[in-house]
């Protein structure tokens, strides 16, 4: 694919790139009294259009999740549009994510009884952006009726139109006997990732860097999933269940390491490839699972994420776009729950993640 191809696209997300939060301005969130000052500080950078129109009708939490999920919805529409023809595919294939992100959060909010004014704010979605450029392949509007559905199987009915209905439903009778969601989001995981890796399959070269990134991400998924099963003793049957295939650590290798006697252990096997002992002495001090995940997304951001920024005319330069507004709207979150939560403004800035 010509590289040239990728240079007004490149120039105008360099542009835009400008409107980033620097890490000074991270800090100055973190110092922050609360939720409310955090919201009057983002007001005045390019999250300020979608706060002024939820300000309205909710406060935070709400607002902060509102305003940064349209603000994401924005960001991906301008990531498809500077995007050529040639490369369109690779980025919706990509940005069926965030259909599955939905998808799991409805889900989950049925599997709990919980009641949809619970639970659209949290959508990645927008009235703003027709089907096919907001978040996945699933607009606003249908997100809202499927949301409606009276439980998990009215769901997966309304979800047959799609893809997803199809996959969910070989899964519905399982669910029905356990009330486990955990096999239904591994299968739409591997519908996912298959997806993105074979819209990647025709491009001039660049795009091995990005491959190997996404199979990075399967074994975070992978592994996390693996650590929560140890920590919870689940069976190891019930755990394979919930893997995904297409990672740089096969399954079978990941269900041999799920043998050893404890996370840390675990840990230890795996750290030819991951380094994470500093989430390891976080862990010992706060036993929580989120120091490793932190960890996980430190490394893929410095060893794959930084390096997209260089691969300037093709298909990276969207691709690291589109991650950096995803890291500082994760990076944004875990400040304002971390307030929430009374967590120590030292513990939360050990959970940013930055280039």
């Amino acid at each position: 694919m010509p590289t040239s191809q990728f240079s007004s696209s490149f120039g105008r997300l360099q542009a835009l790139s400008g409107n980033f939060l620097t890490q000074s301005f991270i800090g100055d969130l973190l110092k922050t009294k609360g939720l409310s000052d955090m919201v009057k500080m983002l007001q005045n950078t390019w999250y300020g259009e979608e706060i002024e129109k939820a300000a309205s009708v909710y406060q935070p939490p709400e607002i902060l999740e509102i305003s940064l999920n349209r603000h994401l919805v924005m960001i991906n529409k301008i990531a498809i549009d500077a995007s050529p023809f040639n490369g369109k595919n690779a980025i919706k294939a990509y940005l069926l994510k965030w259909d599955l992100y939905n998808i799991e959060l409805i889900l989950s909010s049925k599997n709990m009884g919980r009641a949809i004014t619970e639970t659209e704010p949290f959508l990645v979605s927008s009235r703003n952006f027709p089907a096919g450029i907001s978040a996945g392949n699933i607009p606003h509007d249908e997100m809202k009726i499927i949301l409606s559905q009276s439980g998990v199987d009215a769901v997966i009915n309304r979800l047959l139109k799609y893809n997803y209905g199809s996959i969910l439903l070989q899964h519905l009778d399982a669910y029905q006997k356990t009330l486990d969601l955990g096999p239904m989001m591994a299968a739409l995981q591997d519908y996912y990732y298959q997806t993105l890796l074979e819209s990647l399959r025709f491009f001039q070269g660049d795009e091995g860097i990005i491959r190997e990134m996404f199979r990075t991400e399967i074994d975070k998924r992978n592994i996390l999933t693996l650590m929560k099963g140890k920590e919870t003793n689940a069976e190891k049957s019930v755990v394979n269940k919930h893997v995904v295939n297409g990672g740089g650590i096969p399954i079978s290798e990941l269900m041999d390491l799920y043998g050893v006697n404890n996370v840390i252990e675990f840990v230890g096997r795996i750290e030819g490839r991951f380094p994470l002992g500093e989430a390891v002495n976080s862990y010992r001090n706060t036993g929580s699972l989120v120091d490793f995940e932190v960890g996980l997304d430190k490394f893929i951001n410095q060893k794959y994420v930084s390096k997209l920024k260089n691969i300037a005319l093709s298909i990276g330069s969207i691709f690291h776009f589109m991650i950096t507004a995803e890291r500082e709207r994760e990076n944004i979150r875990r400040i304002a729950y971390g307030k929430m939560y009374n967590i120590p403004n030292d513990k939360i800035a050990s959970m940013i993640v930055n280039e």
